[in-house]
């Protein structure tokens, strides 16, 4: 569930794993040992507003109250390690508070929206807890997290890579009655963040200095050794490390999402799978298993692709000739097309 974006454990990730530790040990601190304290962390907008009291903005939103948002938080985060992964511990640390300041804003401003415009009074206390920068990572999940589809349930709907993800997410969306203010301003934030919107990742950043600071201080104490019970696998940090992830995982799934392509076409045609729509390695596979016995089969007419898709793929940095391959071979599935140029 938790390793289809990656290495399993928490090498390369050490900011992940202080956000795993620190704010579920305190949850669990303040919900079996000190109960009392815990209305010193309850997230109450009304009181920070006509009170006053600024202090409830970090220490309503750094702890969860309750133990099923922890638990929820923490999987999710120990799945979103990826980004940090890919783009560094300091990119990661500014998007993080960066995403967080900005849903504090939104907050206010949903309630004020419903309040004004509805005439609904929502509730003093919000859920409090480290949850919108959790939510704004679902932002960089979405796009830049390929889907690759792993089996296929009722027909059209199928199970990929992140839909466990995305139903852990709902499970935390729907865990209390006000939590999706939380998380729409979560998302709020992790799309003007992700997309650079008003320039919101050059002001909300973490400085050099701080940056090498906390590295020197911190992170020897949650830096994790290197896995040595599984493969060595790149982490994401270039693309030329991605193209090394997985290789032989990527490749069965893709082999699977074919043939499920084809058992489909073949049901609707009532004819059998053209194998000249596979991946060039199966071709290529196929042709050497039949030197020298049978003659080749005749080449297919190419399949036409869209433009927009070649276009896309273009984006990310692949040349027209292998991004039109890709998609003949992928059957213009732009998902599998993407991940098939990422492993060759």
């Amino acid at each position: 569930m938790f390793t289809s974006t990656g290495s399993s454990g928490l090498y390369k990730a050490p900011l992940s794993k202080s956000l795993l530790l620190v704010p579920s040990a305190l949850s669990l601190l303040l919900a079996l040992l000190l109960p009392h304290c815990q209305k010193l962390f309850v997230y109450d907008l009304h009181a920070v507003k006509n009170d006053f009291q600024i202090w409830r903005l970090i220490c309503g939103r750094i702890i969860c109250l309750d133990l099923k948002d922890t638990f929820c938080s923490s999987l999710l985060i120990y799945n979103f390690r990826i980004f940090e992964r890919r783009y560094g511990s300091r990119k990661f640390a500014s998007f993080l508070p960066g995403s967080w300041v900005l849903s504090a804003l939104f907050d206010f401003l949903l309630i004020e929206a419903m309040q004004y415009f509805f005439g609904i009074t929502a509730a003093s206390n919000l859920p409090s807890g480290f949850l919108a920068p959790v939510f704004a990572l679902f932002v960089p999940f979405y796009c830049s997290i390929p889907r690759v589809q792993v089996a296929q349930i009722l027909g059209p709907l199928s199970i990929t890579n992140k839909t466990l993800i995305y139903i852990l997410g709902l499970q935390l969306f729907t865990s209390g009655s006000y939590i999706w203010i939380v998380a729409i301003s979560g998302l709020m934030s992790g799309l003007c963040y992700d997309s650079k919107m008003f320039q919101v990742h050059q002001v909300l950043c973490i400085p050099s200095w701080m940056a090498k600071f906390f590295s020197w201080t911190l992170e020897p104490i949650f830096s994790s050794s290197e896995p040595t019970s599984e493969a060595r696998i790149g982490m994401g940090a270039t693309l030329d490390i991605q193209r090394q992830q997985r290789m032989e995982l990527l490749d069965r799934q893709l082999m699977f999402s074919q043939f499920a392509q084809g058992r489909r076409q073949r049901q609707q045609q009532g004819g059998m799978i053209n194998w000249n729509r596979l991946f060039p390695p199966l071709r290529q596979r196929q042709n050497v298993n039949y030197q020298g016995g049978r003659q080749s089969e005749p080449a297919a007419p190419p399949l036409e692709v869209s433009e927009e898709q070649v276009a896309r793929l273009m984006e990310m940095g692949f040349s027209r000739g292998d991004a039109l391959e890709a998609l003949r071979a992928s059957n213009n599935d732009l998902n599998v097309a993407t991940n098939f140029l990422l492993q060759h």
